[in-house]
C-alpha cells in the first residue's frame, strides 16, 4: 500500500534562553536548553542515559561495568542515591565499600561519562520506603512535604551529598551534567522547587535540572526539566488486569508524552496524565525511563523480550524523544541491609511485594553483568545517535495522515519521520509484545518536505515483515554523496585509510535499495546486485547484505565513500570505539568493552566471552600489526622476559579476511573450558504442601512468609566442583515452582520468583569458605492453586491470548523442581596493540 506523510517548516525557531538552566561559565562545551532539544558546545545534542544503582554493586566491578555501559553506546550514567542505603541508622552516613558515590562519579569522569544522581529524597526504586529511612518514618513528620521537621534531615543528607561530589561539578571539569530531584511527586511543586533550592544551598550545582513528569504532574514553572518514561511491561499493574493500555501505546508513533500508568499504584485514580501546554511547548521531549527491563513482583512476573525494548526505543525516537533514558541499563542486588531486608514490600504498606535481594530487571547488562539480547538492539540505535544525534534531535516528528484508529487497531501500518527542511529518517515499528503484528505487502513511502521535491521510495514496493521495526535515512549526505534514501538503518561512520564508510544494517526480509542522488557521484562500484540510473538518481539493487557488501563512490567532489551493508544479525554484533591508536568497527558476537587508560595509556580492548568459546572478532580499519592477546588462559610467549611476563604470543591469534574486515581468532582454553557444563542439584527434601494464599496492600498476593522455606519447600543441595574457580562462575539453575532462594551456610545470597527465566547466581558473591565446604542449599516453594499470581505466557505454556488475561496461577501450582543446573564459565580476553 502506498502511505503518504507531509513534513511542514516550523512556523517559528524554537525558544532559546527562556529557562533559568545555566551551565557553569567558561565550560568548553555548555550545555543548554531550548524548546525542541538541548545543545552542547553549541551544536544539537542528544545523550542517551543508562541507569545503574551503584550500591547494588560491588565497587571493584564498577569500571568495569561502566565500560560495558559506554560500550552499549550510553553517554551519561544515572543513579538514584538511595538514602536508606547510606543513612540505615540515623547519624551513621557511610559512603564506604559500595557506597562510596565520590568513586563511582570519578569513575565515570574517567571514561568520559556523564553522570546524573537522582538524589531523592525519595527514590521509589523498589526499594524499602521508597529509599527513606525506618527512622525518618518513625518521627512526628509528614515526609515529601514542607513539613520542617521532614526537611531538617533532608538538609543534612543532601549537604552529605554534596560533600561527596564536591569539586565533581562541571566548573571543576567534573562530570555531573543533570541532578532529579524527588521522583514521581505529582502534585506538590512548592515541595520541589523547595527541594531544588535546599540542594542548591549544600554545594550541588549542575546545568540541568530534572524532575519526572509522568501521571498528571504539576511542576515548579520553568525550574525542573521535565523527564517522561514508558515500559513495555508492568509489575505493579493487577494480576488479572492484562496488557495494560498504558504500555500498549508506546508501540505507537504518538506526540503525546505523559505516560499515567508509570507509578499508578501510588497515586489516587483520580489522577491521570495529559501534557500541559506549559511543559510541551517550552521544553524538549526527554526521558528518563524508558524500559530497559522490568522487575518482576509477586503477584505480577511479566516477561521482557529484547524486540519489545528495542522496539519501544526507536519508536520513541521517531515520536521526537531527544534524550533516551533508559530504567534499568544494569540490573544488580539489594544490599542486605543491617536492621531490615531493603525491598519493597507489604510490609511497609507498598503495594507490591519484590523479592528480597534481586533486582536484576531482566536488563540488557544483567544482576551479575550478563549481557542481554536486548543490549545489542539498544547498541545499535546507539550507534546511530552517536554519529546522527546532531540531525535528528532538532528534526521535529511527523505522522501521516492515515494512522491506527486506536490502541487495539493492529492493521494500519505505524511510521513516522523526524524531518527537517529537505533531510530527514523514516521510523516504522512493526512490533508489540503480547499480540504480534501482521506483515504488511507492497508498501512504499512518499514523504513531501518543504524545501525539496517529494521522495516516493523504495522504487519496488516492499513487504513489511511482521516484526521488523527500523529507521531509514532521507537524503542524508555522507562525505560528499547525497544518499537519497537507503532501505538499511544507518549505524555509523568509520575512517577507512582516508575513506569515510557509512555502516548500514539491513532488516530480514526486506531488499537492500540504496538511492544516491547522481549528481554527487561519478562512479560506482558494487560487490553483487545492479546499478541503474533512474530519474536522477544511481539505484543499487540486488545488494547481498554482508561483510562483504561494500558499495564504493567516487564523488563528484573527489572524495571517496563507502556504504557498507551488513545483514541483520551481523549488524547486532557491531561496536565501535577506540582500538590500537585510532577509532575503529569491531563485530564480536561476545560482550568488548574499549579501554583507553589501560595497558599505561596504550589502550586495550577486553572481549567477555564463554570459557568454551574459541572468541573472534573482525575489525574495520585493521591495525597495521596483528592485536596482542594477553591474559590467563593464554600461552605465554616463549621469548618473554620476566619483566613482559604478561605478553601473549600474537601468534596464536589466527588471522584471516571477512569481506572488507579482518578477522582474528583467540584460541580456546582447555583447562577453563573443562569446567563449563552440567552441575548437579541432588534433592534432598520434597516439598510439603504449598502455603495459602495470602493478600496484601490493595488485596495483592504477598510473597510466602519466611517459615514456608523451612516446611514447604523443596530443597536441592549444589556442590561446587573441586577446583572450580569462584570468579567468573555463574550456577544457572532450570526450576519451576514459585520462589526460589539460595543459601550458602543458612544465609540467603539469591532469590528469584518464577517467570520463565532461568536463574543465575554468580560464585563470586558468596562466602568462598563456607561455599566450598557446605555448597548452596536451593529451596523451591510451590504455587497454591489459587493464588492471584500472573506469570507471562512464555512461562506457563497458555497461549498468547492468555498473556493479556489469565493469571497463569494454576499453570505452576503445586510444582516445586529443580530439572537441572549448569556451570557458566566465562573468561575475559585481554587484546593489545602488536
Amino acid at each position: 500500500m502506498p502511505l503518504r506523510l507531509r513534513v511542514s517548516a516550523p512556523a517559528a525557531p524554537p525558544l532559546t534562553g527562556h529557562l533559568p538552566f545555566t551551565d557553569a561559565p567558561g565550560v568548553p562545551d555548555p550545555i543548554e536548553v531550548t524548546s525542541r532539544f538541548l545543545t552542547r558546545g553549541g551544536r544539537p545534542w542528544f545523550p542517551v542515559s543508562g541507569e545503574f544503582h551503584y550500591t547494588r554493586y560491588p565497587a571493584g566491578e564498577w569500571e568495569e561495568e561502566l565500560l560495558k555501559m559506554k560500550a552499549g553506546g550510553v553517554t551519561a550514567v544515572a543513579s538514584y542515591v538511595i538514602w536508606i542505603h547510606h543513612e540505615e541508622t540515623e547519624g551513621r552516613i557511610r559512603f564506604d565499600g559500595d557506597r562510596d558515590l565520590r568513586r563511582f562519579a570519578k569513575l565515570c569522569a574517567r571514561h568520559g561519562l556523564d553522570f546524573v544522581p537522582r538524589i531523592g529524597p525519595w527514590s521509589h526504586a523498589e526499594t524499602r520506603n521508597g529509599g527513606l529511612p525506618d527512622w525518618l518514618l518513625a518521627r512526628a513528620c509528614t515526609p515529601r512535604t514542607d513539613d520542617p521537621a521532614y526537611l531538617a534531615p533532608v538538609r543534612t543528607w543532601y549537604e552529605a551529598i554534596a560533600g561527596q561530589l564536591r569539586g565533581l561539578d562541571r566548573a571543576h571539569g567534573g562530570p555531573i551534567v543533570a541532578l532529579q530531584i524527588e521522583n514521581e511527586l505529582y502534585d506538590q511543586p512548592g515541595h520541589l522547587l523547595t527541594l531544588k533550592r535546599m540542594a542548591q544551598e549544600a554545594g550541588l550545582s549542575a546545568p540541568l535540572w530534572t524532575s519526572t513528569a509522568w501521571g498528571g504532574v504539576r511542576l515548579p514553572p520553568d525550574e525542573l526539566l521535565p523527564l517522561y518514561g514508558g515500559y513495555p511491561e508492568t509489575f505493579w499493574a493487577e494480576a488479572d488486569g492484562g496488557w495494560p493500555d498504558t504500555c500498549r501505546k508506546h508501540f505507537f508513533f504518538t506526540h503525546q508524552r505523559d505516560d499515567e500508568g508509570i507509578g499508578a499504584d501510588l497515586r489516587p485514580t483520580t489522577v491521570r496524565g495529559g501534557d500541559p501546554a506549559a511543559l510541551t511547548d517550552r521544553f524538549p521531549w526527554a526521558t528518563c525511563e524508558l524500559g530497559g527491563g522490568m522487575a518482576v513482583s509477586y503477584h505480577r512476573r511479566p516477561r521482557v523480550d529484547a524486540a519489545d525494548v528495542g522496539a519501544l526505543g526507536l519508536t520513541k525516537i521517531g515520536c521526537g524523544s531527544v534524550w533516551q533514558g533508559y530504567y534499568m541499563f544494569h540490573g544488580g542486588t539489594n544490599p542486605p541491609g543491617e536492621q531490615t531486608t531493603l525491598q519493597e514490600s507489604h510490609a511497609t504498606d507498598y503495594p507490591n511485594d519484590l523479592p528480597v535481594l534481586t533486582y536484576d530487571f531482566q536488563a540488557p547488562l544483567g544482576e551479575y553483568g550478563q549481557y542481554r539480547p536486548s543490549y545489542d538492539e539498544l547498541r545499535l540505535q546507539h550507534l546511530l545517535l552517536a554519529d546522527f544525534g546532531h540531525l535528528l534531535a532538532p528534526m521535529a516528528s511527523f505522522l501521516p495522515e492515515r494512522r491506527p484508529a486506536g490502541q487495539d487497531d493492529r492493521d494500519t501500518l505505524r511510521w513516522a519521520v523526524r524531518g527537517s527542511d529537505t533531510s530527514g529518517f523514516l521510523f516504522v515499528n512493526n512490533h508489540q509484545p503480547h499480540e504480534p503484528l501482521p506483515p504488511h505487502p507492497d508498501t512504499s513511502f512518499t514523504v513531501d518536505l518543504p524545501g525539496a521535491p517529494a521522495l516516493t521510495f523504495p522504487s519496488t514496493p516492499v513487504t513489511v515483515p511482521a516484526g521488523a521495526y527500523f529507521c531509514w535515512p532521507l537524503r542524508l549526505d555522507v562525505g560528499g554523496l547525497r544518499l537519497d534514501w537507503a532501505t538499511a538503518q544507518p549505524v555509523c561512520t568509520v575512517d577507512d585509510d582516508g575513506r569515510t564508510v557509512l555502516v548500514l544494517a539491513a532488516t530480514d526480509g526486506i531488499p537492500v535499495e540504496l538511492a544516491l542522488d547522481s549528481r554527487t557521484v561519478t562512479s560506482v562500484s558494487t560487490p553483487s546486485g545492479e546499478c541503474a540510473t533512474l530519474d536522477g538518481r544511481v539505484l543499487v539493487t540486488g545488494l547481498r547484505p554482508g561483510t562483504d557488501a561494500l558499495v564504493e563512490v567516487d564523488t563528484a567532489d573527489g572524495t571517496r565513500v563507502g556504504l557498507l551493508v551488513l545483514d541483520a544479525t551481523t549488524a547486532r554484533t557491531a561496536y565501535r570505539g577506540p582500538a590500537w591508536g585510532a577509532e575503529r568497527l569491531v563485530l564480536c558476537d561476545a560482550g568488548v568493552v574499549f579501554d583507553e587508560h589501560a595497558d599505561q595509556g596504550r589502550g586495550e580492548v577486553r572481549i567477555h566471552t564463554s570459557a568454551a568459546d574459541e572468541p573472534s572478532f573482525a575489525v574495520l580499519p585493521a591495525p597495521r600489526r596483528p592485536p596482542v592477546v594477553k591474559g590467563a588462559g593464554m600461552r605465554k610467549a616463549q621469548h618473554a622476559r620476566p619483566e613482559t611476563a604478561d605478553v601473549w604470543d600474537p601468534a596464536v591469534v589466527r588471522e584471516a579476511a571477512d569481506g572488507v574486515f579482518t578477522r582474528y581468532t583467540v584460541p580456546g582454553d582447555d583447562q577453563e573450558s573443562r569446567f563449563a557444563g552440567a552441575g548437579e542439584a541432588l534433592r534432598v527434601r520434597d516439598a510439603g504442601p504449598p502455603p495459602e494464599p495470602v493478600t496484601g496492600v490493595q488485596g495483592r498476593a504477598s510473597a510466602p512468609a519466611d517459615k514456608y522455606y523451612d516446611t514447604a519447600a523443596a530443597e536441592y543441595a549444589v556442590t561446587v566442583p573441586d577446583g572450580l574457580p569462584l570468579t567468573g562462575t555463574l550456577l544457572r539453575v532450570h526450576w519451576t515452582g514459585d520462589v526460589a532462594r539460595a543459601y550458602v551456610d543458612d544465609r540467603l545470597v539469591a532469590d528469584q520468583f518464577h517467570s520463565g527465566r532461568v536463574w543465575d547466581i554468580a560464585l563470586d558473591r558468596l562466602p568462598a569458605f563456607a561455599l566450598r565446604g557446605e555448597g548452596l542449599r536451593l529451596k523451591v516453594l510451590p504455587r497454591a492453586a489459587g493464588a492471584r499470581v500472573y506469570v507471562a505466557s512464555e512461562a506457563t505454556g497458555a497461549d498468547a491470548a492468555a498473556a493479556t488475561g489469565a493469571t497463569g496461577a494454576d499453570a505452576g501450582a503445586a510444582v516445586a523442581s529443580v530439572g537441572h543446573v549448569e556451570w557458566v564459565r566465562t573468561r575475559t580476553c585481554v587484546v593489545g596493540a602488536g
